[in-house]
C-alpha cells in the first residue's frame, strides 16, 4: 500500500457558511482553521492547500466564555515606545469587529506561507449580507456540533 499524496487535480474545494451568532469564538476558531487546512477530508496532505472556501456571517455576535472580552490584543507601530492595545470589547464595538474572529483563526494555524494563502479562503462579515450567493455555499450548524459551543 503506497501513502497518498494529494496532487492539484485531487482537490475538491467546497463553499461553507457559519453562522457565529451566538457561537464561543475559540471553538469556532478551530472549526474554521480544521477546514480551512482540509484535515476533515480523508485525502489531507499538510503540503497542499485541500481546505474549504469558508464564509463567517455575523461575526459581531461572537460570544466569549469568563473575562475574555476584558483581554487585550497588542501591536507595535514601529516607533519608540509605540506598543498599543485595544481589548476584544472595543474591537467587538468599533468599525472591524469581524477582526477579532480573524486574529482568533489566523492564531490557530500554523506561521508559514501556506497558512498565509489559506487565509485567503476566509471571509468573514459583521452582519448577515455576504456577496456570495452565486457559490451556493453549504451551511455548517456549529451550534449543534456540541452542546459547548454556545453560550447565551
Amino acid at each position: 500500500m503506497k501513502t497518498f499524496s494529494a496532487t492539484p487535480a485531487d482537490i475538491d474545494k467546497k463553499w461553507i457558511i457559519i453562522d457565529a451568532e451566538g457561537v464561543v469564538l475559540g471553538r469556532l476558531a478551530s472549526i474554521i482553521a480544521m477546514r480551512l487546512r482540509g484535515k476533515h477530508k480523508a485525502t489531507f496532505t499538510p503540503h497542499m492547500d485541500m481546505g474549504d472556501n469558508v464564509i463567517v456571517i455575523n461575526a459581531e455576535k461572537i460570544q466569549m466564555t469568563g473575562k475574555k472580552r476584558e483581554e487585550h490584543f497588542y501591536w507595535h507601530t514601529g516607533h519608540p515606545g509605540g506598543i498599543k492595545s485595544r481589548t476584544k470589547q472595543e474591537i467587538l464595538e468599533g468599525k472591524h469587529p469581524e477582526r477579532v474572529v480573524y486574529q482568533a483563526v489566523k492564531r490557530m494555524l500554523p506561521g508559514n506561507r501556506l497558512s498565509r494563502q489559506q487565509m485567503t479562503n476566509l471571509r468573514i462579515y459583521a452582519g448577515t449580507d455576504h456577496g456570495h450567493e452565486a457559490q451556493a455555499p453549504e451551511v455548517l450548524d456549529v451550534k449543534s456540533m456540541n452542546k459547548k459551543n454556545t453560550r447565551s
